[in-house]
């Protein structure tokens, strides 16, 4: 498929700004691919499409403030720097990208705020990326908590406002254990301990993996034949009893249900010749398109994502091109909410 054939008019106004009053009370779409149906409910009702012996694959990767701000030396230029993977923990040695980018040079020293942190750039990487050395003496959990300290809420720049307090919280998940990624699997925003809970109560299980969401999922495509387009590269963990749980499910023939589009990746990336879960673990730049034939996850619970994204892209994969369409023109015209902080659709 092309690129222009995943193109829409998406109403500014149905960008969300902020997260919904409760997690589990956005709306939610429920898209029946055998039936064709499309329904609207809100997200607590989930517990209604699944039964006892189903799986939930939830992404437990969560959010470090990636987000610095700092100064260059001699100009005093505010510079902001985006942290995407750390390279070398032990030299403090980071990919990032740098705003603006034409005033930061192999050798510039930058100075951030009153933390007595300093950065020397030391390599070019793309037209905004840089490689940068912190000059800091400490180990890796000092360092993570100045950067705690000085570091901002990574919101996506579609958020046209300041990073309050509240989104300390609400960009990440409940289940976020494992830290290491610069954007929110949002999918699982809408998950409360209340609905978890409930939904353990009926016997629907929950199993973790890790997909560190990096640039990767939110690169904008530039081709458009889709083959030619390349994947960042997402650092994932799927471990052993994740596999058990969930291949065990596939041999009862119950839901797997993936949280999310970085869980499908994880997932996807993980398939044994024999089309079950394999242990696995390592990088990944499987990019999903139409058409595509999945083999673990039976149904997603994934946001609305923006015109000619990778993310709507996989979402049309799983859920059917024509399907996919028709819920989104519906989308629009019932004015669900889109993207990070926005509704939410359920494919079954």
């Amino acid at each position: 498929m092309k690129l222009s054939e995943f193109k829409f008019a998406l109403p500014a106004e149905l960008v969300a700004q902020h997260p919904a009053a409760n997690r589990d009370e956005a709306k939610m779409m429920v898209i029946n691919r055998k039936a064709g149906t499309i329904e609207h409910k809100i997200f607590k009702d989930i517990i209604n499409y699944f039964d006892e012996g189903d799986i939930m694959v939830m992404n437990n990767t969560k959010v470090f403030p990636a987000r610095l701000y700092g100064n260059k030396e001699k100009t005093g230029a505010k510079i902001e720097v985006f942290l995407l993977r750390e390279l070398n923990a032990e030299l403090h040695l980071w990919d990032v990208l740098v705003d603006p980018a034409r005033k930061i040079r192999v050798g510039n020293k930058l100075y951030f705020g009153d933390s007595d942190l300093v950065a020397e750039v030391v390599d070019n990487t793309t037209s905004r990326g840089r490689t940068i050395r912190f000059l800091f003496d400490g180990n890796s959990e000092d360092f993570g908590k100045i950067i705690e300290t000085i570091g901002e809420t990574p919101l996506p720049r579609y958020i046209k406002r300041p990073v309050e307090e509240a989104d300390k919280d609400r960009y990440q998940t409940i289940f976020a254990e494992v830290k290491g990624a610069v954007a929110a699997p949002t999918a699982g925003l809408h998950f409360t301990k209340q609905v978890m809970k409930r939904m353990e109560i009926k016997g629907i299980n929950f199993t973790p993996l890790t997909l560190h969401v990096g640039l990767g999922s939110f690169r904008t495509v530039d081709v458009e034949d889709l083959t030619k387009h390349k994947m960042d590269s997402e650092n994932f963990i799927v471990g052993p009893d994740t596999v058990s749980v969930v291949n065990k499910a596939l041999e009862s023939k119950k839901r797997v249900c993936a949280i999310g589009t970085t869980c499908m990746r994880a997932l996807e990336s993980s398939v044994s010749a024999s089309n079950r879960l394999k242990e696995n673990a390592g990088w990944t730049d499987r990019f999903i398109f139409p058409p595509y034939d999945f083999k673990i996850a039976n149904a997603m619970i994934t946001n609305f994502h923006m015109p000619e994204s990778t993310l709507y892209m996989m979402a049309c994969a799983f859920g059917g091109y024509d399907l996919m369409t028709k819920a989104y023109k519906t989308a629009i015209k019932e004015k669900y909410n889109f993207l990070s902080y926005g509704d939410v659709m359920l494919i079954i």
